[in-house]
């Protein structure tokens, strides 16, 4: 499945950017959300090891349809939290391209 490679390759080195560099965003993110810092650091692992597999999936396509389902709805819990607060469009449109990224990822690994 050549046409995922990119798809993949943008959500996985996007989460692991935010997760990684942009920590700080993240951490001052989910303290306006409410959401506890071992909650925080569950997410983070998991949405890491999803973003590991996406890009394994480059490889080995039987490893891409389970994380790129489960990255899509931690991007709807996302735009969740973000419409909860009030935030402004721009703060939901990152979790937003990366829910539809995620979703065509599923779909087009289902085929």
């Amino acid at each position: 499945m050549e046409n995922l490679i990119t798809p993949q390759i943008l959500v996985a080195i996007s989460v692991i950017y935010v997760w990684t560099f942009r920590f700080h965003n993240v951490k001052k993110e989910f303290k306006q959300f409410g959401l506890s810092d071992l909650s925080r650091n569950i997410i983070g692992a998991t949405k890491i090891s999803l973003s590991t597999l996406l890009i394994v999936g480059i490889w080995y396509s039987s490893l891409v349809l389970i994380p790129a389902i489960l990255m899509a709805i931690f991007m709807i819990g996302a735009q969740y939290f973000h419409f909860k607060i009030r935030d402004p469009f721009i703060k939901y449109l990152p979790s937003l391209v990366l829910l539809v990224l995620s979703a065509f990822i599923a779909y087009s690994s289902s085929q």
